[in-house]
């Protein structure tokens, strides 16, 4: 659990009304865009990131809409924690949304026009479910904005019961790990990351991280075994599409 020194309330606490019908139509536009999106090109590690951050909004919404449900019985603190978290959620799915992002994301870290930014809920909130998923999401838009480092401070202090955020949060730190050229650390994130959670949206892809960056390792053996495992156990994933391609190859070289 994450803990941070609070620098008290600087600002006003407001608690803007989330209906249902906005909750589906902020979804419905991140599937929109979820469609459209174009991978990046920061070196393998962000081939399929767009996709990944897209999707992190829609989860967003989901435990969003799951802590707003029953905000009846939290505490006056929780509520009004949900609340302000709404708003920075909201610059960083615009920021997601967006080719240049980057004021976004600095409006949902710092807060704007006297809201409460993501690090004004880790220090006013810390220990509540809104104050986890702000440092969650602070960590993400530090990964966007290329402040790998200052990501990955955030994402490995994070926790959460959602294994699904959990194996996010460990495969974006491996991605910033890569960036930072620290290949053992990233590979070790992407082990833990398909390790904790087996779906098929981020067990295939980080089995598929940790092949590729396996093999850039000289480690062939862990490689083929990843890769081998995605033919298996997830046949349909677009990481398969060319899976024996990559098997081959290391099978070549034995």
């Amino acid at each position: 659990m994450a803990t941070y020194k609070k620098r008290g309330a600087k600002k006003s606490i407001s608690k803007p009304e989330v209906t249902e019908q906005q909750e589906q139509s902020t979804t419905a536009e991140v599937f929109e865009t979820l469609d459209q999106s174009a991978s990046r090109t920061e070196a393998f590690v962000a081939e399929y990131q767009n996709y990944i951050l897209i999707f992190i909004g829609v989860v967003t919404v989901g435990v969003l809409g799951y802590l707003g449900y029953n905000s009846f019985i939290y505490t006056p603190q929780q509520e009004e924690a949900v609340s302000e978290l709404n708003q920075a959620q909201y610059y960083f799915n615009l920021a997601i949304n967006e080719t240049d992002g980057e004021a976004f994301y600095q409006q949902a870290i710092e807060g704007a026009d006297g809201k409460f930014g993501f690090q004004d809920i880790i220090d006013n909130y810390s220990g509540t479910p809104a104050g986890d998923l702000a440092i969650y999401s602070t960590g993400m838009a530090h990964f966007n904005l290329k402040q790998y480092q200052e990501a990955i401070n955030y994402l490995e202090d994070f926790s959460s019961d959602d294994v699904l955020l959990s194996a996010l949060a460990l495969g974006a730190t491996g991605d910033a790990y890569a960036a930072l050229d620290q290949a053992e650390k990233a590979l070790a994130r992407y082990e833990s990351a398909f390790k904790v959670s087996d779906n098929d949206f981020t067990t295939p892809k980080y089995l598929y991280k940790a092949g590729l960056l396996s093999a850039q390792l000289n480690k062939n053996g862990a490689a083929l075994k990843y890769f081998k495992q995605i033919k298996a156990d997830f046949p349909e994933a677009q990481e398969a599409q060319q899976i024996d391609i990559q098997i081959a190859r290391l099978e070549n070289l034995n």
